[in-house]
C-alpha cells in the first residue's frame, strides 16, 4: 500500500507520486480534497474509490481485497501524510494483516501558501522557527499545546483546519501575546484555479473571513515575516578570514 500526497495543482505532485498513480490497479482518494486531475494520471483499468463516502473498515477492506490479489494500491491523500494525514490508524490496521505498505512524501499546503504569499517563514531577525498547528475543535490538542500557549512564542504560525473557527482563533491569538496589527494571510484553496491569497491583520482576521465568505479550505498564516520589516541573511555576506581558516 502506498500513500501519496501534494498540494492541490495537479502539476505540483512530485514525480514518484505521478509514477505511482500510473502504476496504480486500484486507488483510494480523498474526494472531498484532492484534486480530480490528479486521476488522469490513471490508467483506465484502474479501480477508483472516493474514501469521502468511505468508513475506515471499508477503506481497510478495499485494499485487503487488492492485496489478495496482487495488485497495486496507492491510498491518495491531500499535502503531505505526515500532517494531519490521518494515516497512523490505517498503518496500525495494514501491520495487523501483514499488509507491506511504503509512504510517498508530498508537497505540504503549508509550503505551497507561502510560495503563494511570496514569505519566507524564517526571516532573519523576525522569526526563526515556525509553529504548525489547529485550532481544538472535535479534535482535541493537548493542554500544553492550546493556541493562547503557542502565541506566546511569538513566532511564524501555519493555522490548519481552522476556517471556521476564526473568530475563536483571533481571540486565542490575542490573549496569548500577539499583538492586533499582527500581520496575517488567509490562503484559500492554494494551488487550485480559484486560489485567494488575502492579507489581513489579527484584528480583521474574522471579518475577512466572513466578508470572503470563506469558512472551509483555507490556511492561516500568522506572523511578522509577512510584514514588511525584516533584516538581510548572512549567508552571502564575505566571510572574515577567521572564517575562510576554519580556526
Amino acid at each position: 500500500m502506498y500513500k501519496r500526497q501534494g498540494s492541490g495543482a495537479k502539476d505540483l505532485i512530485t514525480v514518484r507520486g505521478m509514477n505511482l498513480l500510473k502504476n496504480a490497479d486500484v486507488i483510494i482518494y480523498a474526494g472531498s480534497l484532492v484534486n480530480p486531475e490528479l486521476l488522469e494520471y490513471a490508467e483506465d483499468s484502474c479501480e477508483i474509490y472516493n474514501s469521502a463516502y468511505m468508513t475506515l473498515e471499508e477503506i481497510i477492506d478495499v485494499i485487503k481485497t487488492a492485496d489478495s490479489e496482487n495488485k497495486d494500491i496507492v491510498r491518495l491523500h491531500t499535502g503531505d501524510s505526515s500532517i494531519y494525514g490521518a494515516i497512523r490508524e490505517q498503518i496500525e490496521q495494514l501491520n495487523s494483516y501483514d499488509i507491506s505498505w511504503d509512504i510517498c512524501p508530498g508537497v505540504s499546503s503549508f509550503l505551497a501558501a507561502a510560495a503563494a504569499a511570496g514569505c519566507e517563514y524564517t526571516v532573519p531577525g523576525i522569526s526563526q522557527s515556525l509553529i504548525i498547528t489547529r485550532m481544538e475543535g472535535r479534535t482535541p490538542v493537548p493542554e500544553k499545546e492550546k493556541m493562547r500557549e503557542l502565541a506566546g512564542h511569538n513566532t511564524s504560525m501555519a493555522v490548519f483546519l481552522s476556517s471556521g473557527l476564526t473568530k475563536e482563533l483571533q481571540d486565542e491569538l490575542l490573549t496569548g501575546g500577539y499583538s492586533e496589527d499582527t500581520p496575517c494571510a488567509i490562503c484559500y484553496k492554494v494551488s487550485w484555479p480559484d486560489e485567494k491569497i488575502i492579507m489581513t491583520t489579527i484584528k480583521n482576521l474574522h471579518n475577512d473571513m466572513v466578508s470572503n465568505s470563506i469558512a472551509k479550505t483555507a490556511l492561516i498564516l500568522v506572523g511578522d515575516f509577512l510584514g514588511r520589516k525584516y533584516n538581510n541573511c548572512l549567508l552571502y555576506t564575505s566571510p572574515s578570514p577567521r572564517d575562510i581558516s576554519g580556526s
